[in-house]
């Protein structure tokens, strides 16, 4: 089997049951990511397996500190020994660092997975953020309102997502002008 299979299989595991609509999501964001994967050359298979795992930390055998990005790659790290970017990948996507610091793990998150960042980073992005929980591709301004009503506007996640918004909707551009260029 290959990174993506496998990167797959874990996700189906750690979230189909417990969790379904939020293997749904990945499901679609795991599309997305192999419609986009080209353009990051090499490390397409990698941010492919990313896409499909992104979101394990959401299992509620996993939550620990109950930020689902460190969470999950601490997880993928520590337990299933998956590779080191995909991790990180994990770990950082969507602007996590913002939430991170909100919660006061932004220096736990940054000495334990560092950055990724460029194409790879907004690709994984655009792949979350162009996705609803429910799987269905949406355009990032929806997406973000979702999460906004979803928590609520005192909730950490949607202030932080608030804050992450220009940042996430400059991740999507970039990877629809190269999307366009193709």
């Amino acid at each position: 089997m290959d990174q993506v299979e496998d990167a797959r299989g874990l996700a189906h595991q750690l979230l189909a049951d417990s969790i379904p609509r939020r293997w749904s999501h990945s499901q679609g964001v795991g599309h997305k990511a192999e419609s986009v994967a080209a353009l990051v050359g090499g490390d397409g298979p990698a941010l492919v397996a990313a896409s499909w795992l992104h979101d394990v930390g959401y299992s509620p055998d996993l939550v620990v500190t109950g930020m689902h990005q460190l969470d999950g790659a601490r997880y993928l790290r520590d337990v299933a020994r998956v590779d080191d970017l995909i991790c990180r990948l994990v770990a950082h996507h969507s602007c996590a660092f913002i939430e991170a610091r909100n919660r006061g793990l932004g220096d736990r998150l940054a000495d334990e997975f560092a950055p990724v960042e460029g194409m790879l980073s907004d690709a994984i992005t655009y792949a979350d953020m162009t996705t609803t929980p429910d799987g269905v591709p949406v355009e990032v301004e929806q997406r973000l309102a979702e999460i906004l009503d979803r928590y609520g506007p005192d909730h950490l996640v949607a202030r932080s997502i608030s804050e992450a918004g220009p940042l996430i909707i400059g991740s999507v551009q970039r990877i629809k002008a190269a999307l366009a260029e193709d």
